[in-house]
């Protein structure tokens, strides 16, 4: 819920679902550390709350848990991605979605993996329009 009132320009409304999401996914994580599901959601609550460090953090557990499943771990890659275009880190975001462009992987955002037509057209990537690196990944085709 968070996330739609976000990508619908709601900030109070997605605030709000964050919190309440976040209380929520704060027990699941601690009930169950070693899944990555919720800390994945965790993160983006984080991150819509501003709270850069623990979104940080929870993005980086995640890829760490992740770190030997060839599928599943660019999903947590792509979630950091999220994170860093979230804080203005443009480059490392741009750097990771152009690695998640030529690999096969099970999304965490999507239910294919990132495309040049989702880079497109989905508001999350907002932040990462005017840079002419992000502009090129958009334009190239799929692998």
């Amino acid at each position: 819920m968070a996330s739609a009132r976000l990508l619908a320009g709601d900030i109070p409304g997605a605030k709000s679902s964050a919190e309440q999401a976040r209380k929520f996914l704060e027990m699941l994580c601690q009930n169950q550390p070693d899944n990555d599901f919720p800390a994945i959601f965790l993160a983006r609550a984080y991150a819509i709350l501003g709270e850069k460090d623990s979104a940080y953090k929870q993005a980086k557990r995640v890829t760490g848990l992740l770190q030997k499943d060839a599928i599943r771990r660019p999903g947590a890659e792509e979630n950091l991605a999220f994170i860093e275009a979230t804080f203005g880190d443009n480059a490392r975001a741009i750097s990771i979605i152009a690695h998640l462009l030529q690999i096969p992987y099970r999304s965490s955002l999507y239910a294919t993996p990132v495309t040049p037509a989702l880079l497109r057209l989905d508001p999350r990537w907002d932040a990462l329009r005017g840079d002419p690196t992000f502009q090129k990944l958009c334009q190239e085709k799929a692998r």
